[in-house]
C-alpha cells in the first residue's frame, strides 16, 4: 500500500517506517490544514443525482454514508496497511469486533477453525460460545506443537488463528511453520498482533494471510478509544469491508483519528515499552518471591530464540507467578501504588491485573489450565514511566505479603 506525501507528489512506497506512520494516508484539504482532520459526518453530499447514483453503484470513487466508508477512518486504515506491508485494511468498533468479523466472513455453518489454546479469554468465548451456534466447529492447540496443528485438521478446517507472543504468558508461535500447514490444508492463517504491533513484528512477511489488531491497545497507545482492524490482501478485505458495511461494525471517524495519532509515535513507544519490560522482568526474575517470569526477552524463556527471529524486540507485557498462589497475587496487586488495576494494556501508564479473575475470569477451570492461567499468575503491562519507579512499585508490592 502506497500513499502521496502531503508536501509532495512523491510516493512514499521507498519510505521507512517512522515516516509511513506519520505521514501515509494523509491529504490536505481546502483550508490546508497540518494535522490530520477529523470528518465528523455520517453522510456525504452529491452535485446531482447522475453522480449520487455512480458513487453508490461503486462506479465513481467518493464516500456515501460513514458506515460504508469514512476519509478519516480510510487515512488510519491505509497508513496501518502500509506499516503492516499488507494491501488494504478495515478498520472495526473493537478488536472482538474485527474477530467476529473475519470469521463470518471466511467462514460458514460446517466449517472448522483451528486455534491455538492461550489466546484472550474473549477470543475462546467468541469462539465455544458464538460461533459453535453457527455450526462452526473450533479445535484448540498447543501454539507451540506444530503437530498438534497438523493433527487437527479436518476437511472442513477453513481458517487457523493464533496470537504471538501470547496473552499473558507471552508464548510465541512459528508464524511461518504454522502458515506452512494452514496453507497445505487450503485454510487461511490469522494472526493477532496486538502484543507487538508493527513496529515489532510483521506477519504478512512470515506468511500469514490476515493481521488482526485490537487498536485499543498499543496502535492508540494511551488507553483513550475502542477500535480494531484487520489487515490482508486487497481482495479478502473487500469481502471484509462488504460484512461491515451491511453489519455495521465501523470505526467512528474520531476513533480513527486518535488511532491515527498513536500510529504516529508507535514505534518510540514499543522500543521504549519493550526496554523497560526487560529491566522489569531481569528483576522480577532474581526475586525470591517470584517462581516464573513469563517474557521472551528473556534468555531462559523456551521461545526466546524463535521471538528474536521474528521480532525486532520482545514487548511491553509480562506476567510471573507468586510461590504463594492467589492469596500472595492479590495481596501483591493490593500492595503497589503507581500501577493502575485495570485490565487494558498497551497503555503509557503500567497496569497490573490477576487474569485468571479478570481477562480470563470466564473460563473454566479446565480451559484457565489448559492455558497457562494460574491462580497465582500475574500480569503487568509496561508503561512508559521511570523503569525505577516501576520497581520501586514492586517492591511495595512485595513487602504487602508479610504486612
Amino acid at each position: 500500500m502506497t500513499g502521496v506525501s502531503a508536501l509532495s507528489d512523491e510516493p512514499l512506497s521507498e519510505a521507512g517506517f517512522e515516516t509511513l506512520a506519520i505521514r501515509e494516508g494523509l491529504t490536505r484539504g481546502f483550508e490546508q490544514e497540518h494535522s490530520d482532520p477529523i470528518y465528523a459526518t455520517s453522510s456525504f453530499v452529491f452535485e446531482s443525482a447522475e453522480e449520487a447514483a455512480a458513487t453508490f453503484a461503486g462506479d465513481r470513487a467518493g464516500n456515501t454514508y460513514s458506515r460504508f466508508s469514512n476519509p478519516t477512518v480510510s487515512v488510519f486504515e491505509k497508513r496501518l496497511a502500509a506499516l503492516e506491508g499488507g494491501e488494504d485494511c478495515v478498520a472495526t468498533s473493537s478488536g472482538m469486533s474485527a474477530i467476529l468479523t473475519l470469521c463470518l466472513t471466511v467462514l460458514k455453518s460446517g466449517d472448522h477453525v483451528v486455534c491455538s489454546k492461550n489466546v484472550f479469554g474473549s477470543t475462546v468465548s467468541l469462539f465455544n460460545n458464538i460461533l459453535t451456534k453457527l455450526d462452526i466447529e473450533v479445535s484448540f492447540v498447543s501454539l507451540r506443537n506444530l503437530e498438534e496443528w497438523r493433527a487437527a485438521v479436518t476437511p472442513r478446517t477453513k481458517l487457523f488463528f493464533c496470537e504471538t507472543p501470547s496473552n499473558p504468558i507471552c508464548e510465541v508461535g512459528d508464524i511461518r511453520a504454522i502458515a506452512s500447514i494452514a496453507h497445505a490444508s487450503n485454510a487461511l492463517l490469522a494472526v493477532d498482533n496486538c502484543f507487538c504491533t508493527p513496529a515489532l513484528q510483521r506477519p504478512l512477511a512470515l506468511d500469514a494471510d490476515v493481521v488482526m489488531h485490537s487498536a485499543t491497545k498499543y496502535l492508540d497507545g494511551q488507553g483513550r478509544v475502542l477500535g480494531g482492524a484487520l489487515v490482508g490482501t486487497t481482495e479478502l478485505m473487500a469481502d471484509v469491508r462488504s460484512f461491515v458495511r451491511v453489519c455495521g461494525p465501523s470505526m467512528s471517524p474520531f476513533n480513527a483519528w486518535v488511532f491515527s495519532k498513536g500510529l504516529e509515535t508507535l514505534q518510540l513507544r514499543m522500543n521504549a515499552h519493550s526496554a523497560s519490560a526487560m529491566a522489569l522482568a531481569e528483576w522480577l526474575s532474581a526475586h525470591e518471591r517470584v517462581t516464573t517470569v513469563n517474557y521472551c526477552g528473556l534468555e531462559s524463556h523456551p521461545d526466546h530464540q524463535l521471538a528474536a527471529s521474528q521480532q525486532s524486540a520482545f514487548g511491553g507485557v509480562l506476567s510471573f507467578e507468586m510461590a504463594g498462589g492467589q492469596d500472595e497475587a492479590w495481596a501483591f496487586i493490593n500492595g503497589v501504588r503507581l500501577m493502575s488495576l485495570t485490565a487494558n494494556l498497551g497503555d503509557v501508564k503500567t497496569t497490573i491485573c490477576h487474569p485468571a479473575s479478570t481477562t480470563h475470569g470466564r473460563l473454566s477451570d479446565d480451559q484457565k489450565r489448559e492455558a497457562g492461567i494460574t491462580p497465582s499468575l500475574i500480569r503487568i503491562a509496561v508503561g512508559l514511566e521511570d523503569v525505577a519507579d516501576l520497581i520501586k512499585d514492586c517492591e511495595r508490592g512485595f513487602k504487602a505479603l508479610s504486612a
